[in-house]
């Protein structure tokens, strides 16, 4: 299939389920065709791969066609208006079969409706049950006429597609404000002057409570920014205005509370991949901070006790192994069952105790 064809089809599919606003206007029009050119029948059609659709019509109850038999389907492929004044007697048309029965075509002309993309997705047209013409001013007329219906045709479409996407947009930024509302993180859109473009109700709960203050869209976010913060603040936001992306932590004061933060800045790009501001993340690590510093001390803490007991529990032992050396000098004694089961207890126990001291260095 031609490309230009497939575009066409395309494009009158999107107009086949177009609802149209202005349906009186495009009756109003099909009406006025059919008196200036003083034609008993007169439609709008669009013509998809295999059919031709009556929009609008006057004289006739006709809905659809099929393409092969559309006289419109000739007006599609040119530019200016089709004029066949007496249909039996055109070659191409003098057999038709809509010469005949309820439509009885004897004279036609038809208007392409052609986009500004230059695709022609139907006619308006006239029809006659009697040979005739049109004189150089109804041709004009005709023509006219077409091209009011394709342009409130494209109205509507253009109106269609900005409606859905606002709604998208409505869906997204629903989607992006969920994702960054229901985040305990506090977020912010910054430009490139510092000023707020964007906040999260995390951020905003913080710094009421703690500040006293409230964010507002458009004001400098330096205003808001404590002086135990500010040079690091700015100086981050100027490296990532320049393209680097910073992560850090600090230690912070606020309604005399201590904080332990973690900061994340990277660049906003635009869709043309300019840097358009800063997208800032923080996060309140301190509840982590905490318990890593209540873990470290707790593992030292066990490993202090380790140590000293590993230590108080090797002095006896140390004792019991120096006897059993003692006792072994008598040859007598160091066959004793006995005796070699202490010697062999001792030794586990120190072994053992040798593992405890090992774990604690």
């Amino acid at each position: 299939m031609p490309d230009y064809e497939l575009k066409r089809l395309q494009e009158v599919n999107r107009y086949l389920k177009l609802k149209i606003s202005k349906e009186k206007e495009l009756q109003e029009i099909t009406e006025v065709a059919a008196k200036i050119c003083n034609s008993p029948i007169a439609l709008i059609t669009l013509i998809d791969e295999a059919t031709q659709y009556m929009k609008f019509k006057v004289g006739t109850s006709i809905l659809t066609n099929t393409r092969e038999n559309a006289f419109c389907n000739y007006v599609i492929s040119q530019d200016d208006v089709v004029v066949i004044p007496d249909t039996g007697k055109d070659p191409m048309f003098a057999h038709h079969p809509l010469r005949d029965g309820e439509t009885n075509v004897q004279f036609y002309a038809g208007a392409p409706l052609k986009t500004k993309d230059g695709l022609n997705l139907g006619s308006l047209c006239v029809i006659d049950h009697q040979a005739g013409n049109l004189t150089d001013i109804q041709i004009t007329m005709l023509g006219v006429l077409a091209q009011q219906v394709i342009h409130i045709l494209e109205s509507d479409l253009s109106r269609q597609i900005l409606n859905e996407q606002y709604l998208e947009t409505k869906r997204n930024e629903i989607t992006l404000r969920s994702l960054f509302e229901s985040s305990g993180s506090c977020q912010m859109l910054i430009d490139r002057k510092f000023n707020l473009l964007f906040f999260n109700k995390a951020i905003f709960d913080f710094m009421l409570q703690h500040y006293n203050r409230e964010l507002a869209l458009g004001q400098p976010v330096t205003d808001f920014i404590g002086a135990d913060f500010y040079t690091e603040f700015v100086g981050n936001c100027d490296r990532v205005l320049l393209g680097e992306t910073i992560t850090s932590e600090s230690h912070l004061q606020a309604d005399g509370i201590s904080f332990w933060w973690q900061f994340n800045y990277s660049p906003a790009y635009d869709p043309e991949g300019e840097i358009i501001g800063i997208s800032y993340n923080a996060t309140n690590v301190t509840d982590l901070k905490v318990a890593k510093a209540e873990t470290i001390e707790h593992e030292q803490m066990l490993k202090a006790i380790a140590f000293i007991q590993a230590h108080e529990l090797r002095r006896p032992v140390s004792s019991i192994l120096g006897l059993m050396s003692l006792i072994k000098m008598d040859e007598a004694l160091a066959d004793i069952e006995e005796v070699v089961m202490l010697e062999r207890a001792a030794l586990e126990m120190d072994s053992i105790i040798r593992r405890l001291v090992s774990y604690t260095d």
